[in-house]
């Protein structure tokens, strides 16, 4: 079938989705028993395994919507000044553009923020915390953490609750995907809601994938098809730690026998000629003390990357030809300053960061392959989008 046709199909499907779900959300004569949640299967793009999703809180059309809502209502923050959406913009396959994220208050967080593409198949869910394994556990770290404050939420519990049960079409969402609860507005089910949204932010349909998997051979130029060959061959070596059909190492789905995270040290810094990278930043080495884990971050995936600038974890490089030059010198020198050193020393760098060497064409051709994993449909769905544009 055809690409096209493929994706147009998906879009009426979801479209038709959201239109059965508002239909469920209306209100029902005081004497009709709850209409019950609609369960929602995710249609999955050619060459994606079913990911592995949660029995304790399943997909429903009624959470999914709800959780649209909540991931762009201000109001879910102590201030009422910031959204999940605020630092997730889908223009920018969900980061914000910025160096580090900036709080509700202001206060920065010390690392840039992570795309949210295709999160329903990661192993662990930020830069370097081991233990964050569901989005049910991950989204209570901007939410209630104070150290940096995000969105703020520790202290105004019962504030931020009442601005919701003050607003009759957000008690009638709630009622919708939890009619089985009397008093459903409560942060473990806004929680659930919009873990189920953001479960649904899938992303296969760039030119890449319609190439790869034989729907349209004419996807990608000749010079991303010589990119890909450079990204998949030994000479650049990307697919080592950028592989399987999500572009990352740390992905798992229903298939997998065993899952691994996966963390690497790619040789950014070394402050100390031993290894060290700057504080608050030192990777999983924060949570295990290993010294093997110092300067260890998880392995994004590079689905959307075009417009996920700036990179790293800390969003050292701002394009990425500055990227692709930086793993070309199997590392960073640092040559002044409070970060100096040579991180291409790095004991703990990664074995697959060992430099290699490009003319200006081959380099040319390896980003404009990274840019035909732009998947345009993700990043305009109006099912991801804000329902309430201002």
């Amino acid at each position: 079938f055809q690409p096209a046709l493929w994706y147009a199909s998906r879009m009426m499907r979801h479209a038709s989705a959201l239109c059965l779900v508002f239909a469920l959300s209306g209100c029902a004569a005081d004497d009709e028993p709850a209409k019950q949640p609609t369960p929602y299967a995710l249609e999955l793009p050619e060459g994606f395994p079913s990911p592995v999703l949660s029995a304790e809180n399943p997909l429903t059309l009624e959470k999914i919507e709800l959780g649209r809502w909540l991931f762009y209502d201000e109001r879910l923050s102590g201030n009422g000044e910031q959204a999940c959406g605020t630092c997730h913009l889908q223009s920018k396959a969900f980061t914000d553009g910025l160096v580090v994220s900036e709080g509700s208050t202001g206060e920065h967080t010390p690392r840039n923020a992570l795309a949210l593409v295709n999160v329903a198949y990661n192993t662990t869910l930020t830069w370097a915390n081991p233990t964050l394994k569901t989005l049910e556990a991950q989204f209570k770290v901007p939410m209630f953490g104070e150290f940096p404050i995000e969105l703020g939420l520790t202290n105004h519990e019962e504030e931020v609750l009442e601005r919701f049960r003050q607003d009759p079409a957000m008690v009638e969402r709630f009622k919708a995907a939890f009619p089985e609860l009397a008093d459903p507005i409560n942060f473990d089910r806004i929680i659930d809601a919009m873990a189920c949204f953001v479960r649904t932010m899938i992303s296969g349909d760039s030119p890449f994938d319609r190439y790869q998997y034989g729907l349209d051979d004419e996807a990608l130029t000749d010079s991303e098809k010589r990119g890909l060959t450079l990204f998949f061959g030994e000479k650049a070596e990307c697919y080592h730690c950028h592989g399987g059909f999500n572009l990352s190492g740390a992905t798992t789905h229903a298939s997998l026998a065993i899952n691994e995270s996966s963390f690497f040290n790619n040789g950014l810094y070394n402050v100390d000629g031993k290894g060290s990278y700057p504080s608050p930043n030192q990777g999983l080495w924060t949570f295990t003390e290993k010294p093997d884990d110092m300067g260890r971050f998880r392995v994004p995936t590079l689905r959307n990357i075009e417009v996920t600038a700036p990179y790293m974890h800390d969003g050292s490089f701002e394009t990425l030809e500055d990227v692709v030059r930086f793993y070309e010198a199997g590392g960073r020198n640092i040559e002044t300053g409070d970060e100096a050193g040579d991180g291409r020393a790095n004991p703990y760098k990664s074995v697959f960061v060992s430099g290699f060497e490009l003319t200006d064409q081959e380099r040319e051709d390896l980003i404009a392959f990274l840019k035909s994993l732009t998947d345009k449909g993700f990043l305009t769905n109006p099912a991801f989008a804000d329902p309430n544009p201002e």
